[in-house]
């Protein structure tokens, strides 16, 4: 079967063409159909594995309802086995995946031989000693199998991972290599490289660096250097005292190298784990569960069961057995008794987005395995979530009770009133890809939102489902295609639980819909959820999340990397309360004349579509529709009117093509200006010897002299250039009813015949880096471009040019995901031209992709890790537990590194005489019809003690003392000065004070919202 590439195209962004080959190639076998094991086998047939074998012995129970997203009720009734009722679902989810269910017991006495043909081998619900017998088993092979295995008891989960005794990865970090330009190399032993202006070179001492275009020291071109780091600006490359005297230029490029990892067998690991410490708050948590999650393996096999719910004797028999397993392990940590009383507890139970936290993480585990890329878990991965259920202690154990529903397993862990607080939920969630598929499973799960609680999941999100989605959006299938992602994934929500009550929008949430999303429905709202892929929406949920007083819990993720944050009101910062840096623009010069990197050239390229096929369009349409007559436009220029853009406008006019010949010949002259007079007029303007007043030379890194190119009908790139070129004009040729395709050797011919006018030198060339790029249409016109755009006016009306049809161009809208719409081979072709031009190394077509869609690298690991940490968050926000129970989350799977950290708390400013202030406070205001500015300045007075000194509304400023006539203003009505928004009957104004003393400026102070009130209180 030949695989559809767009259905892993952001996959393939994480994992490269190898790995996704491996995997297509690869076998893997997983037991155990419990919570666990269904997020593993979800992850890796969305990840494209060749074939999965999923085993189990179990029949489906009303329990698993609550932690299974594939089994369904009618699978309990009939009593159907586990993997009888998950194999086809999960088989449902990637075409290219053959899913096979086996129900054989697999237990000491099993003939292990048949596991020889899988890749990986993974475990979930096994006795230690059978995880050790399979194990063993797959470690002594020849090549090894890769071994996992997962367990989930109540608030404690565990992975464990054995890759044999050499396991060779080629891409330990998966991080592009950047180009690193170098400011000067000393002559010395050890010589030193120091990185142009100051840029940190993010390098670590023992990784190797391949050096280019460096001058003087010519040798060092092409040679690889071991380094050693001496600070963040410059490293040690070994002797350069031999070489000649360094000049200028060059970069240099780290090196990836492979690594070999040494893994020792579970039977090895026990009594001398290697643990990762996602909390380093609490470092020695890893080994206490350790110890703790033994004892429950020693306590099975015992008993013969697990401890039961509120049994007291069995939490002192596995605080024995903890204690007496902690003497056994060479590396150890103090007995954590009350951890183990809480594991005793909830063994029996199930959090579904624990488990969906940790499947995550292991899922991307089984990927290292059958592909090599990325490092692998050394060798245990542990997490608890004793903040969870360490404030439900001391509720009776009947809280805790089975009975009899799905909740059973939930109710296990966190008790009978935070369920019912669940089911009472209304949450808003703001997105339904990725991210909002899996937020939506772990509410069905949990019970968020039930009908006949009067709870509510309401959802929105206006994107339609796309063949990329299927990968990683986990409640869509193919037959979905083009169906909103907010009602469809509402429909399948309800499929995992039908209680559910699921309100699905298609409106986006921004200042155009406040008259939807308004304070009222806030006010409906116990919790905000959002499932963002930006950062402008982010920071607007945000805002209206603090103006409302509500919960907001944020998480993201790129590629393999993924972060949570929790925000909760009067306890933690915003997310608008910290700001990551802007986006470096590449400046205007940089793109127009001077680009070193490829990602310059693709911008460029980018740049250029959007200027022939959206902008000009654009314009000429917007022109022709403000003056529809060519005439009366021509009798206006005549007279010496200036008409905004008529000079470009008119010079499209004169050159629309009307054949697809006109299209090929402009595409070739296009290559001439771009490809080789642009290169010719640079070193025209900086011949290769020009040099700065400081004597340097200008031509130096990160500066790259241009080498015109040449047509030639035998090179395939400026070919594929013009066919780029006028396979994308053909949107914009429907316009103008021309339809032809041509022959490779029709359009050579065209091209042989093509005049190319004679090169002069002219255009003035811009080094200034904070120069913008001008805009054409507001520069004045010199009298010679004047008289040349009435002279093309005339031949066009002449020419009958101006017909209705000829007045109007099709405006395209860059579309990255449309193979067949020529947009991607137009920037590729482009963008590898000008590399060319500046000796660039390309990129091909996908990275090229990438980089001008601006497309984000996913992976469902990743969206199904941090979903589960979320939804822990949830649990705690709605139990309203303290700041010291929260947990912020960072990840990078592939390193791997997980970490865990307290939300940073909320900060208060003081203004003055012990008057503070947070991000969370909101001061009120209400005036009447006739209530002024004075009115207003006066009850901020009266009422907060504090005398105003200046008030702004957004960025408007309604009272400056300092700006003239604004003391008349006081006695202005406040509905005459501002109007609340649609929907609103208010205004929030910033308010400032004057300072305590002398020179202090003055401080802006919470925001003051201002009431319009028919009688001037609060209604």
């Amino acid at each position: 079967m030949e695989i559809d590439d767009s259905l892993y195209s952001r996959q393939r962004y994480v994992l490269g063409d190898r790995a996704m080959h491996q995997m297509a190639q690869s076998s893997v076998f997983l037991s155990g159909m419990g919570a666990m094991g269904v997020e593993i086998a979800k992850n890796i047939a969305l990840a494209g594995v060749k074939s999965v074998t999923l085993h189990d012995t179990k029949l489906c129970e009303t329990w698993d309802l609550g932690s299974n997203f594939f089994i369904r009720r009618d699978d309990v009734s009939s009593q159907r086995r586990r993997v009888e009722a998950v194999c086809p679902r999960v088989a449902e989810l990637n075409p290219y995946v053959q899913v096979d269910a086996s129900s054989v017991p697999l237990d000491d006495n099993t003939d292990l031989s048949f596991l020889r043909k899988y890749q990986c081998v993974i475990l979930t619900e096994a006795s230690l000693t059978l995880q050790k017998r399979v194990n063993k088993f797959c470690h002594s092979q020849q090549p090894p199998v890769r071994f996992i295995c997962c367990d989930a008891y109540g608030i404690c989960v565990r992975v464990f991972c054995d890759f044999g005794e050499e396991f060779e990865v080629s891409d330990p970090t998966g991080e592009e290599p950047k180009e690193i330009f170098i400011q000067s190399i000393t002559q010395d032993n050890p010589g030193v490289v120091t990185c142009m202006d100051n840029h940190p070179h993010g390098l670590q001492t023992g990784q190797s660096v391949v050096f280019r275009e460096v001058g003087g020291m010519l040798q060092l071109n092409g040679s690889t250097r071991q380094i050693t780091v001496r600070s963040p600006h410059s490293f040690e490359i070994g002797d350069t005292s031999q070489l000649p005297t360094y000049t200028h230029g060059g970069f240099v490029v780290l090196l990836k190298t492979s690594k070999t990892y040494t893994f020792g067998t579970l039977e090895q690991q026990l009594c001398d784990p290697q643990v990762l410490i996602p909390d380093f708050s609490k470092p020695e948590a890893p080994l206490q569960i350790h110890a703790a999650m033994l004892a429950l393996d020693r306590f099975q096999e015992q008993l013969c069961r697990l401890p039961n719910v509120g049994c007291l004797q069995d939490a002192d028999t596995l605080l024995k057995l903890t204690e007496e397993v902690n003497t056994t392990l060479k590396n150890k940590a103090p007995v954590n008794s009350e951890l183990v009383r809480c594991l005793s507890r909830t063994a029996r139970g199930t959090l579904a987005p624990l488990a969906a936290a940790v499947g995550g993480i292991a899922s991307q585990e089984v990927l290292k395995a059958i592909t090599g890329k990325f490092a692998p878990l050394q060798q245990w991965f542990y997490l608890d979530t004793l903040e969870l259920v360490r404030p439900l202690q001391s509720l009776p154990s009947e809280e805790f009770f089975p009975r009899g529903d799905r909740y059973d397993g939930l109710r296990a862990c966190i008790g009978e009133s935070m369920c019912l607080d669940l089911h009472k939920l209304r949450v808003f969630m703001v997105g339904c890809g990725a991210i909002g598929c899996e937020m939506l499973k772990n509410f069905a799960l949990l019970g968020v939102g039930l009908a006949s609680s009067s709870g509510e999941v309401c959802i929105t999100d206006p994107d339609l489902i796309e063949k990329s989605n299927l990968n990683r959006q986990f409640l869509f299938r193919p037959h979905h295609i083009q169906k909103p992602k907010s009602t469809t994934a509402a429909e399948a929500t309800r499929e995992i639980n039908p209680e559910l009550q699921v309100e699905a929008h298609l409106h986006k949430v921004c200042p155009a819909t406040e008259n939807i999303y308004n304070d009222s429905f806030y006010s409906t709202m116990n919790i905000v959820v959002t499932a963002l892929d930006n950062v402008e929406a982010r920071r607007y949920v945000d805002s209206r999340c603090v103006s409302n007083q509500r919960p907001l819990l944020d998480s993201g993720t790129m590629g393999t990397k993924g972060h949570t944050e929790i925000i909760v009101p009067n306890l933690t910062e915003s997310y608008n309360s910290h700001r990551d840096p802007p986006e470096e623009e590449i400046p205007f010069c940089t793109l127009k004349s001077f680009p070193s990197v490829i990602e310059h050239t693709i911008q460029w390229a980018r740049d250029k579509f959007e200027s022939a096929f959206v902008h000009k369009p654009s314009m000429y349409n917007a022109f022709w529709q403000m003056h529809p007559s060519a005439e009366a436009v021509l009798h206006r220029m005549q007279a010496g009117e200036s008409l905004e853009g008529s000079f470009q406008v008119i010079k499209l006019l004169s050159r629309r093509p009307s054949h697809w010949e006109q299209c090929i010949a402009a595409a070739r002259l296009k290559f001439e200006k771009y490809f080789k007079r642009k290169g010719q007029q640079l070193l025209h303007s900086f011949p290769l010897e020009t040099r700065l007043k400081d004597g340097s030379l200008f031509w130096q890194s990160p500066k790259r002299p241009p080498t015109p190119i040449e047509f030639d009908l035998k090179d395939p790139l400026p070919h594929t250039h013009t066919h780029a070129r006028t396979h994308t004009h053909n949107d914009l040729l429907h316009g103008y009813s021309v339809h032809q395709d041509l022959s490779e050797e029709a359009v050579s011919k065209i091209l042989s015949g093509v005049k190319i006018p004679e090169y002069r030198p002219s255009e003035k060339v811009e080094t200034d880096e904070s120069a913008k790029k001008p805009d054409q249409l507001k520069m004045p016109l010199s009298s010679e471009e004047e008289r040349e755009a009435i002279t093309q006016l005339e031949q066009a009306i002449t020419s009958n040019k101006t017909t209705p049809d000829g007045l109007h161009m099709s405006s395209l809208q860059f579309e990255k995901d449309d193979d067949n719409n020529g947009h991607i081979d137009f920037v590729t072709s482009a963008s590898s031209l000008r590399a060319r031009m500046y000796s660039i190394e390309p990129a091909d077509r996908l990275k090229t992709k990438r980089i001008a869609g601006k497309i984000i690298p996913a992976i469902a690991t990743a969206t199904a890790a941090v979903a589960g940490m979320v939804a822990l968050e949830l649990i705690k926000v709605v139990g309203g537990y303290g700041l010291e129970s929260f947990k912020n989350c960072f990840f990078n799977l592939a390193i791997p590194v997980v970490v865990l950290t307290e939300p940073a708390t909320v900060k208060h400013t003081l203004i003055r005489n012990n008057i503070f202030f947070s991000i969370w406070d909101c001061w009120t205001i209400f005036g009447h019809e006739d209530f002024t500015l004075s009115d207003f300045m006066s009850a901020v007075r009266e009422k907060y003690g504090i005398e105003p000194s200046m008030v702004v509304h957004g960025v408007k400023m309604l009272y400056v003392p300092v700006m003239p006539g604004h003391s008349k203003r006081l006695k202005l009505t406040m509905q005459k000065l501002i109007k609340p928004l649609a929907g609103r009957r208010y205004v929030d104004l910033t308010v400032s004070f004057a300072p305590e003393s002398d020179g202090d400026e003055d401080l802006p102070g919470p925001p003051v919202r201002y009431h319009f009130s028919p009688d001037g209180k609060a209604p």
